[in-house]
């Protein structure tokens, strides 16, 4: 019985790092937006009951007063009984209406809490203006006597309007601190325009949440984006020097694996195969110093050991020490003085060089190299032309970026010489030469003291 082997689910496979900074960032975002979510929400209910309450207590005063004013009408008569003449003679109870109840004798004598079936209407309006069950202002009434202090509730009229019912007790005359209230008084108003404005209040409270919440959101977005972004460049560089390493390191390692088997075969002469080794190894010692410092250029890590620099020895010392191999240079230098890394520049000038001497002929022709040194205005500028084929048009665009110099090599020397250009505040540009070759333009600030950005 055979076994098989199985791979593990898409969901189980662990995240890249790049894929867990962009995790980060989405929960950064999350949790921006619940916070900001939640304080909004609690002002937004705070504000909308604020309101709620404000308008009651608002129309709770204004009914007080009118059922305080309507009080001072009440009379009563020798007996002790209830006298509303004057009340209904001064004051029209049908808007707002007014009603007058009163509690019998023997259920105060008796009762130690007073039931709403157990008042006694006084007076009603007979056509009012807003029309309310009798249970509701027996209720209202009732619970301004058992509370004896004024009441209010909220109710609807017989065709289902909202209104604010408001009962104030009142007492016989000379009546002793401890007394009953004789009855209540109790008034309506209609509250439907306070409603509405109250739900208009807090459609648009939560419509202006919702707004704030996304804008939140995309606010968190954006400053998270911010705060992860020098993490996925640093991943992004990672990534990119190590592929450059593998792709680089490739070929030369496998030539010296095929050059120790040879070896050890004894099929050629040891002093060709120790020379041939001693190359590679010298290729490779190159390679992995490039890279490194490509690294550190991209990483930022690099810090520039700025002094003066006289610009134009320092290319001619450069040219000097290139290996010509049979081929031209020719510097045409004027004195300039630049204010930079000596070591940076040099590498950058030497793989300019470098590049045209291999890259800048015709196959079986030694290369013709022009190189100039000039002061133009606050810049000073490296141009190093030479005679070859030229630049391909679909390589011109991308000629800084790695395994990008139009041959077998990986263009590493360029991407070097761009990234020193602008460590040091310039650039380095690229065209057609005056003699149908590659020209390129090494610029870097003049008179200034360079940023000490890596």
């Amino acid at each position: 019985m055979t076994g098989s082997v199985r791979l593990p689910s898409r969901r189980s496979r662990p995240l890249t790092p790049t894929a867990r900074v962009r995790r980060l960032r989405r929960r950064i975002t999350l949790l921006f937006a619940l916070t900001s979510a939640v304080g909004l929400v609690a002002m937004a209910a705070w504000a909308v009951r604020a309101d709620d309450v404000r308008w009651r207590d608002q129309m709770d005063r204004t009914m007080s007063a009118d059922t305080n004013w309507a009080l001072g009408l009440l009379e009563t008569d020798e007996d002790g009984r209830l006298d509303a003449g004057v009340l209904l003679d001064t004051a029209g109870t049908a808007c707002p209406p007014l009603h007058l109840l009163s509690v019998p004798p023997d259920v105060a004598r008796d009762a130690r809490r007073i039931a709403p079936a157990d008042l006694a209407v006084e007076h009603a309006p007979r056509e009012p203006c807003l029309t309310v069950g009798g249970a509701a202002v027996r209720r209202a009434a009732a619970a301004a006597v058992n509370a004896d202090e004024e009441r209010s509730l909220d109710g609807r009229t017989t065709t289902g309007e909202p209104v604010r019912l408001f009962a104030l007790p009142f007492y016989p005359p000379e009546a002793e601190e401890d007394a009953r209230p004789q009855g209540a008084l109790v008034t309506v108003a209609d509250t439907a325009a306070q409603q509405a404005d109250h739900r208009r209040l807090a459609w648009r409270v939560t419509g202006g949440c919702a707004l704030l919440v996304c804008l939140s959101a995309l606010v968190g977005h954006l400053l998270s984006g911010r705060a992860v972004r020098p993490a996925l460049e640093a991943l992004d560089r990672q990534e990119s020097f190590l592929a450059d390493a593998a792709h680089d390191l490739r070929t030369p390692a496998a030539s010296l694996r095929t050059l120790a088997e040879t070896a050890l075969r004894g099929d050629t002469d040891s002093t060709d195969v120790h020379r041939r080794t001693l190359r590679l190894a010298e290729g490779m010692g190159s390679l992995v110093d490039g890279l490194l410092t490509r690294a550190r250029l991209m990483s930022g890590t690099a810090v520039l050991a700025v002094e003066p620099l006289r610009l134009d020895q320092l290319v001619e010392a450069v040219v000097e020490d290139a290996p010509t191999d049979g081929h031209r240079v020719t510097v045409e230098a004027r004195e300039a003085v630049v204010v930079a890394d000596p070591d940076l520049v040099r590498r950058a000038v030497a793989n300019l060089v470098g590049n045209a001497l291999v890259h800048g002929h015709a196959p079986g022709a030694p290369a013709e190299v022009d190189v100039t040194v000039a002061a133009d205005g606050p810049s000073t500028t490296v141009t190093v032309e030479d005679a070859g084929p030229g630049l391909p048009p679909e390589v011109a665009g991308a000629l800084f970026d790695r395994f990008r110099s139009g041959s077998r090599s990986t263009g590493l020397g360029l991407s070097i010489a761009s990234w020193v250009a602008h460590a040091h505040g310039g650039s380095l540009t690229t065209g057609p030469g005056r003699r149908g070759g590659a020209r390129f333009v090494l610029r870097l600030p003049s008179g200034e003291r360079p940023s000490a950005e890596g």
